[in-house]
């Protein structure tokens, strides 16, 4: 067990220590289910009132924060912190297991001592593996594959022939990376679908995650590439030839059309979908369930389906709500319409009578 003084976990995030500075607390923990020896955090100066009932040893709070009597942690962005302290608390050093008897390695590999390759694993001819590198139970990697440092593949991942994924990439439970893209030609004639062959490949570079069940295509010719930094949910889909950009954010159950290219830190919600051969720029963001079916400006934010200016969305949501009542008015207005226009039409054959 980790244990870190107050003090000594203020100067890994650049905050400052109000109360007991050597103060020692082994574990990170939410505000309710936190106890004595553990550290709390709270977001904003609102949740201030429930540090009187946590049981936490300690809190990291907002910098502005008034004095309270419990020791915190002061910092300008708590989640940040809270993040950072809570990971290294967590962290152990590396221990290499090995490679377990029921593993099946391929020819001409070339696989570091420091590897934990777990029961049922399957790694196919001509694979590298990195150091410190740990392959759950089930994992397949395919013929040709490249596995950088200090990666993590959970169970039941999968790797196919010639990807590679960089240093500190990990991939959750089932995720699949270098599947065949969705490709084929129909035949007018037959109404028969022929499969396009894709036969590019994969790159997922330095300290990307993966979440469980996502799926990474292989390009039809070239590299998909999922850039540095980028954060992908469970069940999201990453078309073929897809270029993701550092930082990028897909929410769950996002997909991404063939050929489309994202900027860096673009964020996708959840369910958003984007058509095939677009280009969003750096900083766009779609609201969930927004589907993008052309080219978005940097710093764009979108939504709807199709999408457009979140704002403008945010009103036309609102005025449909109201559409119901809108076509009873309408409704109304137009029997009053008829009944003075009746009117007005027997003002004038009265009128022409009396002529």
């Amino acid at each position: 067990m980790k244990r870190a003084t107050l003090q000594e976990l203020a100067a890994l995030v650049g905050g400052t220590v109000s109360g007991d500075d050597q103060l020692t607390v082994t574990a990170f923990n939410s505000l309710e289910l936190a106890a004595a020896g553990e550290l709390s955090f709270i977001n904003t100066k609102k949740m201030a009132n429930q540090l009187d009932q946590t049981r936490a040893s300690a809190c990291i709070v907002p910098a502005s924060l008034d004095d309270v009597e419990l020791p915190v942690i002061r910092v300008d962005n708590p989640d940040l912190a809270a993040a950072l302290i809570h990971n290294y608390l967590l962290a152990e050093d590396f221990r290499a297991a090995g490679i377990h008897s029921s593993a099946v390695i391929g020819r001409d590999c070339v696989i570091s001592d420091l590897v934990t390759i777990g029961p049922l694993v399957s790694v196919g001819d001509r694979v590298c593996i990195g150091e410190r590198v740990i392959l759950q139970p089930g994992v397949v990697l395919g013929d040709d594959v490249q596995i950088g440092d200090d990666c993590t593949l959970h169970a039941n991942t999968v790797v196919t022939h010639g990807c590679a994924l960089g240093n500190g990439v990990v991939l959750h439970h089932g995720a699949v990376i270098g599947s065949d893209g969705f490709g084929f030609a129909s035949d007018p004639a037959t109404g028969n679908h022929i499969t396009k062959p894709q036969v590019g490949t994969v790159r997922i570079e330095d300290g990307v995650q993966i979440g469980a069940n996502s799926c990474v295509d292989r390009a039809a010719f070239g590299t998909t590439q999922v850039k540095s930094g980028v954060r992908i949910d469970n069940l999201v889909m990453v078309g073929h030839n897809c270029v993701i950009g550092e930082n990028s954010i897909l929410v769950g159950q996002v997909g991404i059309a063939g050929s489309t290219t994202l900027g860096r830190n673009v964020v996708l919600g959840a369910r958003a979908g984007v058509a095939g051969h677009l280009h969003l720029d750096d900083g766009v963001m779609v609201a969930a369930m927004g589907g993008v079916h052309n080219n978005q400006k940097k710093g764009s934010i979108v939504g709807g389906i199709p999408a457009f200016d979140v704002k403008k969305w945010g009103r036309a949501t609102a005025a449909y709500s109201r559409l119901p009542d809108m076509i009873k008015n309408i409704r109304r207005l137009r029997k009053e319409v008829d009944r003075l226009t009746t009117i007005l039409e027997q003002d004038n054959r009265t009128e022409k009578d009396d002529e």
